[in-house]
């Protein structure tokens, strides 16, 4: 059970830089925590919720130096029983400043929690950055996927960061293995894809002609009797992109317990690759603030090059390409 304390004074916050920008509900399902999602929407849409005086609706978006008056509401605080986020793993920085931090996400945590997840990377940020005004994920990585990840440190580098992605105007690099010898140096891939729910209720993506367009450029790096190294980049950013679009042209992700092959991702758990090989390796994107060339690269993790290592010394490469990025 949760115990239910009262606040007895309407609270009033000025809008800083960090929450200029932020839709009026969002901002108070954030602050109000435990507070249901339900009676923050009722308190709004009654007028209880003012800027600067003036009654507005749950989609006004929040100005520098908004006043904003919140009426007293009743807050869920956890039982002193209940479990909380927990300090957790210390994330690789590849990079901070003041209005981004990037980090190199491993495989295995979820970047928020949510769908049986109780809490995930950005959880675990806040856990240990009490004295940050705002930490938000600029981005997804699927759970299992590893590799660098963006998180906004104020309003501003998270809407340009929405933007660039939107935009496509940020270079994102993936290196995986998959099973089969891939052929063409160079390979752009262009197949619309749909999401759609399992009997299960599990979310699925496939190839799809009437779906939204997506495209991935694959370079092959590296090939084996049996594997293929390649190196994706992303020109949209489609949910499950890179898996969904080699899976479809006969090339399953090594590993990939949703589009792969199974029978296969069993041998090669024996083997010591115990998750799906994908990896955010690179990321090329102008300043979401200065506007200058930012370059962000994270290595192969331990776990996926060990296992390239054992590619090399059971099964002759008959493929390497003259620039292929260090594994």
């Amino acid at each position: 059970m949760k115990m239910l304390s009262k606040a007895l004074l309407v609270k009033r916050e000025v809008i800083g830089e960090e929450h200029a920008g932020q839709r009026i509900d969002n901002f108070l399902l954030r602050i109000c925590k435990g507070v249901p999602k339900s009676h923050v929407y009722q308190i709004l849409r009654s007028g209880q919720v003012r800027a600067n005086g003036k009654r507005i609706d749950p989609a006004y978006r929040l100005l520098l130096g908004d006043e904003i008056r919140i009426p007293p509401v009743r807050i869920a605080e956890p039982h002193s029983g209940a479990p909380g986020v927990p300090f957790g793993t210390l994330f690789p920085v590849v990079y901070e400043d003041d209005s981004l931090v990037a980090i190199d996400k491993p495989a295995g945590t979820a970047v928020h929690g949510g769908s049986g997840v109780s809490f995930g990377v950005i959880e675990q940020l806040r856990r240990q950055r009490p004295e940050a005004r705002l930490l938000e994920l600029a981005h997804r990585l699927d759970r299992e996927t590893s590799g660098l990840l963006l998180i906004a440190k104020t309003r501003t580098a998270l809407t340009a960061l929405h933007d660039m992605f939107r935009a496509g105007a940020m270079h994102k690099t993936y290196l995986t293995l998959v099973r089969g010898r891939w052929s063409n140096p160079l390979q752009h891939v262009k197949l619309p894809l749909t999401k759609y729910l399992t009997d299960e209720g599990e979310r699925r993506v496939s190839v799809d002609r009437d779906g939204k367009p997506a495209h991935s450029i694959v370079h092959l790096l590296r090939r084996w009797e049996t594997f293929s190294l390649l190196e994706v980049e992303l020109k949209t950013g489609r949910t499950h992109q890179i898996r969904v679009h080699l899976a479809h042209l006969g090339f399953p992700l090594a590993g990939d317990d949703k589009y792969g092959d199974f029978g296969l991702n069993k041998d090669l758990a024996k083997a010591g690759l115990k998750r799906m090989f994908l990896h955010a390796a690179l990321l090329k994107l102008a300043h979401p603030v200065s506007r200058q060339p930012l370059v962000l690269s994270a290595p192969l993790p331990g776990d996926l090059s060990d296992f390239v290592a054992r590619l090399n010394l059971d099964q002759r490469v008959d493929f390497e390409a003259t620039d292929a990025t260090p594994v």
